[in-house]
């Protein structure tokens, strides 16, 4: 399983999200962003697009967002390529948006458990000359 995980690294410890995802093995490619509200719609289709079975993004909380509007911004874009994937025929719920909460990473862990416990069981994803198909 590939599962990317792009995250703001203003509001969250790259060590602790690290140490914490440890008991999944490889299964998560961390990606530290300045703000999650520079992820950019090229960077989760590439992701797809080299293999990931999934995405993550983790905002900090609404309202708390250092650069006023970065996690609205996250937001939409994490559902614009939900959007995309369904118009090529990938089934919804592959890319989500996890806001860290009061628990902090504790939060995030729990969420991310559940994720990859979905993604696991999604059919596999293969890479295909630039985008990304579901095997059946």
């Amino acid at each position: 399983m590939k599962i990317y995980l792009f995250y703001c690294s203003t509001n969250i410890d790259s060590d602790e999200l690290t140490r914490a995802c440890s008991k999944y093995g490889n299964d998560f490619h961390f990606v530290p962003l300045p703000c999650s509200g520079k992820i950019d719609i090229r960077y989760l289709t590439k992701a797809f697009e080299t293999g990931a079975d999934g995405v993550v993004v983790v905002t900090c909380k609404k309202g708390e967002c250092r650069y006023l509007e970065g996690n609205l911004r996250a937001r939409k874009r994490v559902e614009a390529i939900e959007e995309l994937l369904e118009e090529i025929g990938v089934e919804k719920g592959r890319s989500v948006l996890f806001e860290i909460t009061d628990n902090g990473i504790k939060g995030v862990i729990n969420e991310l458990d559940e994720f990859r416990l979905k993604i696991g069981t999604l059919p596999n994803l293969t890479p295909v000359s630039g985008s990304t198909v579901s095997k059946r």
